[in-house]
């Protein structure tokens, strides 16, 4: 107080001899005032611009950090976009190839469009060789809506698109092509670009390490195309677009291409910040250019005003001292507001952020701060709450993960204000505020992203129409059980069920009744066998059955009855039909563990197989010691093989010679001979693999791999070239009740332009006789092509020749178990000359297999036969264009 008293007393002279000078010594002060104030302006003038420099500084730190945010939203866009491609890939893997209706399911269930706005399309192109190269055309495609003219469109006629296929197929990961012309847009006059980001699709089977393997094995690629500047611009922040100009240019290579701008700008302008985003093989440049707009402070929140008032003051504070007080507080005032608004932006900047923000006090794990999405989705009485409250945690590790947060983001379980649960990526760090340790967690909401993640595992994994496991699982979990099974109880068994004249339901009644079938008996066999038992669909009206917990081998019989038994006389009505439905059950069990799963798949199948040979509707377990399940089994094995082999180019063509008897020239004849190249190179015959092609339905896919490389290959059967008069080629009694393979045949004549005259097809006599109405049918058509026909092995079925006169062949190649013996068998002698005078009264050219020596010759010679053929007379020798 004393202090106070002093300073009123020393002023207060001061200011009355002051007002008592003249107005000349005055003068002076005024003076001096005015200097202040001119000084107190140029001081507040430089601050201001200090001010705007930081102004700036601050708006560009806050696009930058806009920036950054938006960088990692766009890259989680287009990762989204990668994941929702392979999930598609995923698909194509599990079910093999897709129709129309499936691929529309697919994408509907999947609902792309909800995620990404920008998307135009889902397409698949099916791999399509043909002589001048793999085309490419698109058979899938969704929605078709705006989509209609991709159909049927060949991706070698767009080289942006074909390059990211090519990409892809090479290296098995996502390509996205270089920008180019939608052709959504063509057709209404626009020029917009798009992009389309590609996958392979290989089909089943081992892993491909080799872009030679990935080219050979490449069945079609999956597609999805955007408008680019449409999938950027819903990929990036609305504050980052309304703050800043962005520009995002594909850089990958020169030229580089302008993808997206989202406002005009200044050119030469130096960008905020610019990030490289590489994905899918080419590299985009997304530049920030601040906005120009606000490149000072606004005049109230600038030190402008303060600074003239300062200096003003100042100037005054030659007037009047006992004033300077007032206004210093007042000055010290407005600088605290100064301070507090500029506290109070960095706060609504962290109050806008989309993430849940919330401060924890280090000492005690109370909530001290939460951000406007933290109170929005946790509740807005969050504030002075314990931070483990909000996680699905107990405290201990709540302490646990403050004592040593992690490094990098988890997913917790959290609670909202409604008391739900949803899933978030949480990350937590440690900071210090006012002095204080706090924590810190930033969570981003994912639960969609693990719904969808859910179920497509689920999808993966089983079966769309019974809900079922599928087939890829039910192999996972039967190799777990022969991994842990053991040679004493529990034992464990797998059965193999076929639905017995399921065919006869979807050919009477339709898919739609043979769905159902298949569903009401899946849910039937799942009752029968309770949960303890493993069901699977293994693919159309075949199911799988792993039996565990079995206390003896018996216990697998009795389980797999139980579970015919109660199928037996299933009646399944639709509209007005009924039917009676039953299943064949093959067995086999696990008695050893480590059993190889494709021997417990091959032996339960050999026994389904002769489980419905001996009549249907009756369990069978495969025994090691069952001839005819070896033989079956073998059989099997030959068929996977033969797959195996269309698919990896493994056939082998080799010509023999036909000679002429006569003594003119006939050119040179050959008749085509199929091998089989095993893994280790050696050619097997046609008799070790034949059989098991007949009986799994594999000849008509052979007969057409030999028909269409012998016809593109004419001219390089044989060293004689174009020279080459005629070549013969086998058909099988399958491939005749194929209707369009006739029509095929023609067209390939047309394609290769192939003279019909050089080409001759055999048909055995058995299949002649056995299917004489369709031979007729097929070989007319040929015939009227100028295709020649001829009728094999004859005399091993003949009981008559009556059917001759109708079947109308240009050559008859008698069987060489005659041939062999006329010299010694006068049978077989008198036979063979029947056979010659009887097909030359009827016009035919007459060809004796299996000529063994020249005597055999001579006397076919003297017999009328025109041509023989035969390993003395020409050993088979590999074609031209297939040799090694």
């Amino acid at each position: 107080m004393p202090p106070k008293s002093t300073d009123r007393r020393l002023l207060a002279p001061q200011v009355v001899e002051q007002d008592a000078l003249p107005l000349a010594s005055r003068v002076p002060g005024v003076l001096w005032g005015l200097i202040a104030v001119g000084c107190g302006l140029l001081l507040t003038l430089w601050l201001y611009r200090i001010q705007a420099r930081q102004w700036q500084a601050a708006q560009r730190d806050a696009v930058v950090a806009e920036a950054e945010k938006g960088t990692v939203q766009l890259r989680a866009k287009l990762r989204s976009a990668e994941l929702l491609l392979r999930s598609l890939q995923t698909m194509f893997l599990v079910s093999g190839k897709m129709d129309a209706d499936q691929f529309a399911r697919v994408y509907a269930n999947l609902d792309p469009r909800r995620e990404f706005p920008s998307l135009l399309a889902v397409a698949y192109v099916a791999r399509v060789p043909r002589p001048d190269g793999d085309h490419f055309p698109t058979t899938l495609v969704a929605p078709l809506d705006g989509n209609r003219n991709l159909l049927g469109l060949d991706v070698v006629d767009q080289p942006a698109n074909m390059q990211a296929l090519l990409d892809s197929r090479d290296t098995d990961r996502l390509a996205v092509s270089e920008p180019f012309p939608l052709i959504q847009d063509l057709g209404a006059g626009g020029h917009r670009q798009g992009i389309t980001m590609r996958l392979p699709d290989f089909g089943p089977g081992a892993l491909l390490d080799s872009p030679a393997a990935r080219r050979q094995r490449l069945r079609g690629s999956i597609a999805i195309s955007f408008r680019i500047a449409d999938l950027i611009r819903t990929g990036l922040p609305a504050p980052l677009l309304n703050a800043a100009r962005i520009s995002v240019t594909d850089i990958t290579r020169l030229p580089h291409v302008s993808l997206f701008e989202s406002r005009a700008g200044a050119p030469g302008a130096a960008p905020a910040i610019v990030h490289r985003l590489p994905f899918g093989g080419r590299t985009w440049e997304l530049a920030v250019f601040p906005t120009e707009a606000d490149s000072s402070p606004p005049w109230p929140q600038s030190v402008a005003p303060a600074g003239i008032i300062a200096s003003v003051l100042l100037g005054l504070l030659v007037w009047s001292l006992t004033d300077t007080r007032r206004r210093a507080v007042e000055l010290g005032r407005r600088l605290g507001e100064r301070y507090q608004e500029s506290e109070e932006r960095f706060r609504t900047l962290n109050e806008l952020l989309p993430a849940l923000v919330v401060l924890a006090d280090a000492a005690d794990g109370r909530i001290v701060y939460a951000n406007q999405a933290a109170r929005g989705r946790l509740g807005e009485s969050l504030a002075g709450s314990s931070l483990a409250s909000v996680l699905e945690v107990d405290e201990v590790e709540v302490e646990r993960r403050l004592a040593s947060p992690e490094t990098g983001a988890v997913e917790l379980a959290l609670h909202d204000a409604a008391g739900g649960r949803f899933w978030a990526s949480v990350s937590m760090s440690w900071l210090m505020l006012d002095g204080r340790p706090q924590w810190a967690m930033v969570a981003s909401d994912v639960t969609e992203q693990r719904a969808l993640t859910e179920l497509l595992g689920y999808q993966a994994t089983h079966d769309e129409l019974t809900g079922l496991i599928n087939r890829r699982e039910f192999e996972r979990r039967l190799q777990r059980v022969t991994r842990d099974v053991r040679e004493s109880p529990p034992y464990a068994a797998v059965l193999f069920i076929d639905l017995d004249q399921f065919k006869l339901v979807n050919d009477t009644s339709g898919h739609v009744a043979g769905d159902q079938l298949l569903l009401q008996l899946a849910t039937v066999m799942r009752a029968r066998l309770g949960e303890e038992h493993v069901l699977a669909r293994l693919g159309g009206d075949e199911f799988g059955v792993i039996l565990a917990g079995l206390d003896t081998p018996a216990h697998a019989a009795e389980l797999a009855e139980h579970l015919r038994r109660g199928l037996d006389g299933f009646v399944f009505v639709w509209e007005t039909k009924s039917y009676m439905a039953s299943i064949s059950v093959g067995a086999v069990m696990i008695d050893r563990p480590g059993a190889p799963l494709a021997e417990l798949l091959a032996a339960a199948d050999t026994a389904c197989y002769m489980a419905k040979e001996q009549g249907r509707n009756r369990v069978h377990f495969y025994s090691e010691r069952d001839e005819q399940s070896a033989l079956r089994r073998g059989e099997m094995e030959w068929a996977n093989r033969l797959r195996w082999a269309v698919q990896e180019q493994r056939f082998v063509l080799t010509y023999q010679e036909v000679r002429a008897l006569g003594a003119e020239p006939s050119g040179i004849h050959v008749e085509l001979l199929l091998r089989f190249r095993d893994e280790h190179g050696e050619l097997v015959s046609p008799g070790a693999f034949i059989p098991a092609a007949e009986r799994y339905g594999l000849m008509p896919l052979i007969d057409r791999w030999v028909i269409e490389t012998a016809l593109a290959n004419v001219n390089r059967l044989h060293p004689a070239g174009a020279a080459l008069r005629m070549v013969a080629i086998n058909l099988s009694g399958a491939s005749i009740d194929d209707e369009t393979l006739a029509e095929r045949i023609v067209e390939l004549l047309r394609l290769h332009d192939v003279a019909p005259g050089r080409v001759c097809f055999e048909i055995t006599e058995t299949v002649a006789v056995r299917k004489l109405a369709d031979v007729i049918r097929f070989v007319t058509r040929l015939r009227d092509a100028g295709c020649r026909v001829a009728l094999d092995d004859f005399g091993v079925g003949m009981s008559s020749f009556s059917y001759l006169k109708h079947l109308p062949v240009d050559i008859l190649k008698i069987d060489g178990s005659f041939i062999r013996d006329m010299l010694s068998d006068p049978i077989s002698h008198a036979m063979v000359r029947a056979v010659s005078d009887i097909a030359h009264r009827l016009g035919l050219v007459v060809v004796a297999e299996w000529v063994t020596d020249e005597a055999v010759m001579a006397s076919l010679r003297d017999l009328g036969v025109d041509m023989a053929q035969g390993f003395s007379l020409h050993q088979p020798e590999r074609v031209m264009f297939q040799r090694d």
